[in-house]
């Protein structure tokens, strides 16, 4: 069986996985395009006009260039 959490639409395959995410992961969260990260609005902006990805090393900015709403935001898989 496979659990896919309601913001992000993320699968997973076990149902403690998807809780630990779920616990984490809010509406209100961002994503960063350039390194993958996700998190909260409020760790991206000291303004709320201005908004960069908080994670060390990462130059990603810009919400809806680099930095996506989680519900909008989605992983492509490989099926290869």
């Amino acid at each position: 069986m496979t659990y896919t959490c309601r913001n992000c639409k993320r699968t997973f395959t076990s149902e403690l996985q998807y809780e630990l995410h779920r616990d984490t992961c809010s509406a209100d969260a961002l994503v960063c395009e350039r390194c993958g990260e996700q998190f909260s609005e409020r760790q991206a902006t000291r303004d709320g006009w201005h908004y960069a990805c908080p994670t060390d090393g990462c130059e990603g900015s810009g919400r809806g260039e680099d930095l996506h709403p989680v519900h909008e935001f989605s992983v492509a898989v490989d099926t290869r």
